[in-house]
């Protein structure tokens, strides 16, 4: 029965470009095929897989994905990638969801060998540099009719090459570098101090910085300014909030602060991104994609 069912999955196999959902926006730029969906109301969706290796970048709603022995919940502004014929299921909750694939083709595959990477390991970025990459993407894809080829191939280049060079790092990282991801990601909000989490972790603050840095890729600082960012962008979701109080919400000195830091990261100011991510006046995914009649 599992090895029948398993097939079954198998045979649910999505072609390059098709996702469940209504789709607002396809795009094929020279071999990378970048698909805007959404949902406008809870549903769950069949066991499939797609032919091409994707990535997803969840907009807003709810959206959760069961794949192997793994559940995971996706909040706004999450990045996943999946490798080709990976099967998995799908659930949207009662807010819908929007999202944008990027697939990449057979020559993009052949790219990424050809420079002896891979593309097999399935994993979920919250704040990454490959988060900010598919949402600079995302802004040139929008740009239609006439995106930027270049821009977007290099772009396309970068992404590809960040993920095929990941590598599981776990097994030599030290064991407070876990226990100290997890307070980063619950406390980012809040003022912070190197000698205090130094102390936490009980080591030395010199130490602490170099260790971070080596099996994160990421600065301290840097990494806790991206969390920062990010719970920022998800914010912005919400129509009633001005830019200034997101700013502190996020844990930012003041608007000017996170402009900078959102200029550096993304190459956009706040605004902007706002209006990249929510159309103006849409306050549910119902208004962004109706439902089909």
């Amino acid at each position: 029965m599992a090895a029948a069912a398993e097939r079954a999955i198998r045979e649910t196999r999505l072609t390059g470009g098709s996702f469940y959902g209504a789709i607002a926006l396809r795009q094929n730029v020279n071999g990378a095929i970048f698909t805007e969906l959404c949902h406008d109301r809870a549903r769950k969706l069949p066991a499939h897989s797609h032919e091409m290796p994707f990535f997803c970048l969840f907009l807003g709603g709810d959206y959760g994905e069961q794949y192997g022995h793994r559940y995971m919940q996706f909040r706004p502004f999450t990045l996943s990638f999946r490798p080709a014929e990976v099967p998995h299921m799908d659930e949207v909750g009662s807010r819908g969801a929007r999202m944008f694939g990027i697939e990449a083709s057979r020559r993009w595959q052949d790219l990424v060998e050809s420079a002896s990477g891979k593309l097999s390991v399935a994993y979920d970025v919250q704040g990454g540099n490959q988060l900010w990459l598919a949402l600079k993407l995302y802004r040139e894809v929008r740009a239609l009719p006439h995106p930027d080829q270049l821009q977007i191939d290099s772009l396309m280049a970068e992404l590809l090459a960040a993920t095929a060079g990941r590598d599981d790092r776990t097994h030599d990282a030290p064991s407070w570098l876990r226990r100290l991801l997890e307070k980063l990601q619950e406390e980012f909000c809040e003022p912070m101090a190197l000698e205090c989490l130094a102390w936490e972790a009980r080591v030395h603050p010199v130490h602490l910085s170099r260790s971070f840095r080596k099996f994160t890729g990421y600065g301290l600082g840097e990494y806790v300014r991206r969390l920062r960012l990010r719970h920022a962008c998800e914010l912005m979701l919400e129509p009633h909030l001005a830019l200034a109080d997101i700013s502190v919400a996020a844990g930012f000195a003041d608007q000017s602060h996170f402009t900078r830091c959102c200029q550096a990261v993304t190459g956009i100011t706040p605004g902007v991104l706002r209006s990249l991510v929510r159309d103006a006046g849409a306050t549910s995914v119902a208004t962004l994609c109706p439902r089909p009649s």
